[in-house]
């Protein structure tokens, strides 16, 4: 018995998916558990099965079109099989489909309002009185709106004036009735100053581009817009000596099969400030403010489509090696848009790092369901005052995005101490 294959649902935020690709063909056979789709989804492409064994006797929808959860992408059978009845129930319009219709009906609607303004045109031959004509006694004439000057409605009075006058009758706007040029036009007549400017430069126009929206970049800007409007953000920055995490990232590389980056140092450093400072490693929940007993925080990590956030378990329970050597594989996985939805979920914090683009100092958006975000910008050579001597100094600003629902001015302040405590005394981290 023929079968309709559906969108499943393969993260918890999906709410359609994008067929990236079918691995099979109308007519295969296929058996159960075969992958015969893979689907761009709003965090990963992920591979669909097919349950039932049989023959491909249909597919719905093409590589490229969306298709909400529940809705049919394929129909599988035994070869032959009516399936007219699954295909009513599938209402399945393909996207190209629905966009022939649209543009029919708009073609349909363009051409009927053409018809329509042409008829209005044609029906329309006004003959109007020169009002301001009539005191001279001459007799009252007729004129149609179409003369030798083309469509310009003029009397003939201010026809005649403008020819004894030079006067050109495109350059005049009429104020008779239905913008027809009449003697007052012409009387009150003024010759437009000359353009002295220079001529503009002629340019080719480029061809415009419609780029179409992925799934990731419709789930960023939702989520995004809802935490934006809806939670309070309010920010703070503070300014940190980065020479002696420099020097101490300087003495690790030394020693370590692993190579540990700034980023890493961040990451250590907010870990153990998150312990120190619950109230910023939580999550507004309505009725409850959770204070989370794990510290997971997730790095965003920039890819063609937006922004990725694979999530760092434990982080105050791993050491820098740990915590570089994981940062790099979920970061490999996210550019080749293969995390998994578990690798993306149960942050507490987040951290968005801008630093390696140049980028000195920012503001980033609260990362639903957390509380807080930090924002982290490039290190700085900067003339510093130590010791009452103005000298070359490592600056780095970092900018910490709260939800006022949760924490307040203080806190925030209290938590963005500590972190720099952190990383200019970077042997504080190994208590």
């Amino acid at each position: 018995m023929a079968q309709k294959i559906e969108m499943p649902k393969l993260s918890d935020t999906m709410e359609e998916g994008v067929i990236a690709k079918w691995n099979v063909k109308e007519g295969d056979k296929v058996e159960s558990g075969d992958v015969i789709a893979e689907v761009d989804t709003d965090k990963a492409t992920m591979e669909v099965e097919v349950f039932d064994p049989g023959t491909i006797l249909k597919i719905l929808v093409s590589e490229g079109d969306a298709v909400p959860l529940g809705g049919t992408m394929a129909i599988v059978g035994e070869e032959g099989e009516d399936i007219s009845d699954l295909l009513e129930d599938a209402d399945q319009a393909s996207p190209k489909e629905k966009e022939k219709v649209e543009e029919k009906k708009e073609d349909g609607k363009e051409k009927k309002k053409a018809d329509s303004d042409k008829s209005s045109k044609e029906s329309f031959d006004p003959i109007l009185d020169d009002m301001n004509g009539k005191g001279d006694g001459k007799p009252e004439e007729k004129t149609s709106s179409s003369d030798d000057e083309g469509r310009i409605k003029v009397s003939p009075l201010a026809r005649k004036m403008a020819e004894e006058k030079g006067i050109d009758l495109s350059a005049v706007d009429g104020s008779g009735p239905e913008g027809r040029i009449i003697k007052k036009d012409i009387e009150e007549y003024k010759e437009p100053a000359k353009d002295t400017r220079q001529p503009a430069v002629a340019f080719d126009s480029e061809e415009s581009e419609d780029v179409k929206v992925s799934q990731m970049r419709k789930v960023i800007a939702r989520r995004l817009s809802e935490s934006k409007f809806s939670n309070p953000h309010f920010y703070e920055t503070i300014d940190i000596d980065m020479e002696p995490a420099m020097a101490a990232r300087a003495s690790l590389n030394e020693v370590s099969d692993v190579k540990i980056s700034f980023n890493d140092i961040v990451v250590k450093a907010c870990a153990h400030a998150l312990r120190r400072n619950p109230d910023i490693n939580t999550s507004w929940l309505d009725d409850v403010i959770r204070r989370h007993g794990d510290v997971n925080i997730a790095v965003a990590v920039a890819i063609d489509e937006g922004l990725m956030t694979p999530v760092l378990r434990h982080c105050d329970k791993k050491n820098l090696r740990q915590i570089s050597a994981e940062t790099r594989e979920l970061a490999e996985l996210a550019r080749n848009r293969k995390l998994q939805p578990e690798q993306m979920e149960g942050s507490t914090f987040t951290i968005s790092n801008l630093g390696m683009f140049g980028i000195e100092e920012f503001t980033a958006i609260i990362n639903p369901p957390n509380a807080c975000i930090l924002a982290v910008g490039a290190i700085r050579d900067v003339p510093v005052v130590k010791n009452g001597e103005v000298v070359p100094g490592k600056r780095m600003k970092v900018t910490l995005s709260s939800d006022h629902r949760v924490v307040d001015g203080a806190k925030a302040a209290k938590f963005l101490n500590t972190l720099r405590q952190m990383l200019e005394n970077p042997l504080s981290m190994l208590l």
